[in-house]
């Protein structure tokens, strides 16, 4: 990777925060966006912008197109079987929800339980809470180790003969736990249920194989991956796709409609009703197409030079507290003694350090890690060991300011 040549395709990085060089250390929450992606959104409206699957003009023709060629390029981005089995939504948290409002209102009944852990984001445990609470079924959180990673063992002690469906997260937003996704769906098959992943933190990151994971659904969305927001992935196998239900109605995801009932069309597009996210299939193309020519491997390499030597620096300031296993995803959640985390991202923010603080949206998290809120930095391929050196010395920094007696 040439670090420097890809910084230089991130136009908003090339701007003052309070006077300072941005440092943007906020991707976990939304990622920013390369200049061909950029340009490629601008292309559609300026040469191209019309509705799809709808008219025979050239225009629309040609926006057809782009927004199914983006759905074999996604299929082969994640190895799916069929492009089929790739349904877009507004991002993961659509996706999760269709997942569990569809499939799991068809397959959970009275008493079944579905497993989750504490480390999920809200978009992976509401949807499942009120599947629960709709069927009278039964959550069942996986015990996690005391450095926020799971075993197989914890795995294998709460799935049974009454698990519906495993809804795991692949890489914790929190923690950088980077979960054993292949190991946790032979367990969850082995006993003849479903698994559902939350891959938002972990597409943009590491390669996905679906197939090799042999997961039932994997979610994901554009925004964390260099890509525009307001779209996202939910692949799911074929035959499940197949059996499920929409959850929305209305234009283009109908086959029929006559006075009194209706029938809808193919798989995936019974699940895409209205007007689609057009452009941002577009912008999500080029981005797949920009973190494929880095690599996603070398995305993980670099990416995991980076966390090791944040890691490694942070524990070098007095007071602070870093969350979750030593190897991890590149993210560090993290407290300074006797600073509120807000506190603390407000005074790294005069300094041009874009840090997130507060929950993440994970509170029952939080409430397992005994604290109200942290501070997260998370690192990507436009992030640079020179922005983590000056990272460190604006903590030493905030560390001093905050222990001076006035």
């Amino acid at each position: 990777m040439n670090a420097i040549d890809i910084r230089s395709d991130f136009p908003i990085l090339n701007q003052k925060v309070n006077g300072k060089d941005l440092i943007y250390f906020d991707t976990s929450a939304t990622s920013q966006t390369p200049s061909p992606v950029i340009e490629a959104m601008d292309e559609y409206y300026k040469e191209y912008n019309s509705n799809v699957h709808r008219g025979v003009h050239t225009l629309s023709t040609k926006a057809t197109d782009s927004y199914e060629k983006t759905r074999m390029k996604v299929k082969n981005f994640i190895n799916a079987q069929y492009f089929e089995e790739v349904v877009f939504t507004r991002g993961t948290t659509a996706a999760i929800n269709l997942v569990a409002r569809s499939f799991g209102d068809m397959i959970v009944e009275a008493g079944d339980e579905i497993v989750v852990t504490e480390m999920e984001h809200h978009a992976n445990i509401v949807p499942w809470q009120q599947l629960a609470k709709r069927k009278g079924a039964n959550l069942v959180f996986v015990p996690m180790e005391e450095d926020g990673t799971i075993t197989r063992e914890s795995i294998e002690s709460v799935v049974g003969e009454r698990t519906k469906i495993v809804a795991i997260t692949h890489v914790s937003n929190v923690l950088g736990t980077i979960n054993d996704i292949k190991e946790i769906a032979e367990i969850a098959h082995s006993n003849d249920a479903y698994i559902s992943v939350d891959g938002a933190q972990a597409v943009p990151h590491m390669r996905v194989d679906v197939q090799d994971l042999d997961v039932d659904f994997y979610a994901f969305s554009g925004h964390k991956m260099l890509g525009p927001t307001g779209i996202g992935v939910l692949y799911g196998k074929s035959e499940l796709l197949e059996r499920m239900e929409p959850i929305e109605y209305g234009g283009d995801m109908i086959d029929f409609v006559d006075l009194r009932d209706a029938t809808w069309t193919d798989v995936p597009v019974k699940f895409e009703a209205g007007t689609p996210m057009i452009a941002e299939t577009v912008g999500l193309s080029a981005a797949i197409d920009y973190i494929e020519e880095i690599g996603p491997e070398n995305i993980l390499d670099f990416e995991q030079e980076l966390v090791n030597y944040a890691y490694d620096r942070m524990n070098e300031v007095e007071g602070i507290e870093i969350y979750g296993p030593r190897s991890r995803a590149g993210l560090i959640t993290f407290n300074m003694e006797d600073v509120h985390p807000h506190d603390l991202a407000t005074v790294l923010d005069t300094e041009g350090i874009a840090v997130r603080a507060g929950h993440h949206c994970a509170q029952p998290l939080m409430k397992w890690l005994d604290v109200s809120s942290t501070a997260r930095a998370s690192f990507y391929v436009y992030n640079n060991k020179e922005e983590i050196d000056s990272f460190i010395e604006s903590l030493k920094r905030t560390k001093e300011f905050f222990s001076y007696e006035f």
